[in-house]
């Protein structure tokens, strides 16, 4: 034999067993989910048409006893009144494993566990009412470890996803068709939510909740969060993408936010909140709130295309105060108001401790800007804007009892009526206090602004 012909034949032989034996599917997935057990060898049936919550719980409780993850095949598995173990782990293939809920009670609970990790399942609570002791199809209490990554939730007569007390991770996942919230987190723990999809819900997309005022620290970040409403009506609970309320040190940074009936990100009674880089498209009232009893808010980087309003900053009478608002678009308002009453078509409203610098306002139907209500106005400072097409550029408080206030450096074009006015609450009382010889007020800077009329 040749040289040659002796080393084909010892290639083909160590090639020959890898190509004799086909690479499957079904063993490609066993590989990625070793240490796993396989639903289908508990006596669980991929697509049956009977109700398997008993081997669903069996099976679960088996896998969660060994610390092993329960992988369920494709397939439809009929389910109500499952209680997840302290350390439950459920996974499946993404799009194609699907948990109905049957109408019975609950879909998932889990209470005071260690960790739960849910990956790559369809939870779908069609519309089913659910006991009124649970929020969610899928409920979690005091579980500082969560992962819920990869799912999709439809149709649940209340939330989506509600966890309370809870930290960890909810990323990636896919919610619709909510009759409450989205994705419900009360009191939390350190949580994340980012890159989730939030879509077509009855009353808010993501809401971050505390019973009374506290350390929270959620991070809110790079979700897309879309058609919301207000089915309960009011003025400002429901119909918000993103709703920071009691809860402290919380980031919603950028985030694609865009056909709510009400504000995009609405933060209320929120300290040290961060409202950064978000994109906001057609919001029904106010596109970003920092409201009520707050104490230190930066918003920053946002876009604001079709809104009733802009951005407000406000409640000074209720302790809401210091903040620095920068490097915002807000364009083409609207002031068409989502109830009667109210002050709508205003791109920035401010009260308190406030720096408001870098700000690009076009097209707004009442004032670029209403900086102070009444008597509560405070140590505010108007650098550096650029204002058009608008009424009036800056109304400004010059009520009896006001507090220092500079607006110094603004552009402002194209206000018909006039750049900076003097007001006491609605009403107009000074001339334009840009032109020669305006009346001047203790306290009240105003300079070295250039219109362009």
């Amino acid at each position: 034999m040749h040289r040659r012909q002796f080393l084909t034949l010892l290639s083909g032989a160590a090639l020959a067993p890898a190509l004799a034996v086909p690479i499957r599917a079904a063993e490609i997935v066993t590989a990625q989910l070793r240490g796993s057990i396989n639903g289908a060898e508990l006596g669980l049936r991929p697509g049956a048409i009977d109700d398997q919550s008993r081997a669903f719980q069996d099976a679960l409780d088996l896998a969660a006893a060994d610390d092993r993850t329960l992988f369920l095949p494709p397939g439809t598995y009929l389910i109500s009144n499952i209680n997840l173990p302290r350390r439950a782990r459920i996974t499946g293939i993404a799009g194609a494993t699907r948990l109905v809920y049957t109408g019975a009670g609950h879909l998932l609970v889990g209470e005071d566990a260690d960790l739960v990790q849910l990956t790559d399942l369809v939870f779908d609570g069609v519309n089913r009412p659910l006991a009124e002791y649970v929020p969610g199809i899928v409920h979690l209490t005091d579980v500082p470890n969560v992962r819920v990554e990869g799912c999709q939730f439809l149709g649940s007569s209340g939330s989506a996803l509600a966890v309370n007390r809870c930290g960890g991770r909810i990323t990636g996942n896919d919610i619709s068709g909510a009759a409450e919230a989205g994705i419900r987190a009360i009191e939390s723990t350190g949580l994340s939510v980012t890159d989730n999809i939030v879509k077509d819900c009855a009353n808010n997309g993501i809401l971050i909740y505390r019973w009374t005022e506290g350390e929270d620290g959620s991070l809110v970040i790079g979700n897309r969060v879309e058609r919301i409403r207000a089915d309960c009506g009011g003025t400002g609970p429901f119909g918000n993408g993103i709703n920071v309320f009691r809860a402290t040190n919380v980031t919603v940074a950028q985030n694609r936010i865009a056909d709510c009936a009400f504000s995009a990100v609405r933060a209320n009674n929120a300290d040290n909140v961060q409202i950064i880089g978000n994109n906001c498209s057609r919001l029904g009232e106010m596109a970003l709130y920092s409201e009520f009893s707050f104490e230190g808010a930066v918003i920053a980087n946002n876009i604001i295309d079709v809104a009733a309003s802009g951005i407000s900053v406000v409640n000074l009478d209720e302790g809401g105060r210091l903040a620095t608002v920068s490097g915002n678009i807000i364009r083409d308002l609207t002031g068409q108001a989502p109830y009667p009453g109210g002050t709508f078509g205003v791109g920035l409203s401010v009260e308190a401790d406030a720096a408001v610098t870098g700000n690009v306002i076009d097209g707004a139907p009442v004032a670029g800007m209403w900086i102070g209500w009444g008597p509560f106005l405070r140590n505010v400072a108007v650098t550096g804007n650029v204002i058009r097409d608008t009424p009036v550029g800056i109304n400004i408080s010059v009520v009896e009892g006001v507090g220092a206030a500079l607006v110094t450096d603004n552009l402002i074009e194209g206000a018909s009526d006039g750049a900076i006015f003097g007001t006491r609450w609605y009403e107009r009382v000074t001339s334009d206090l840009t032109l020669a010889g305006a009346p001047s007020f203790s306290g009240l800077t105003v300079a070295d602004n250039h219109v362009a009329r």
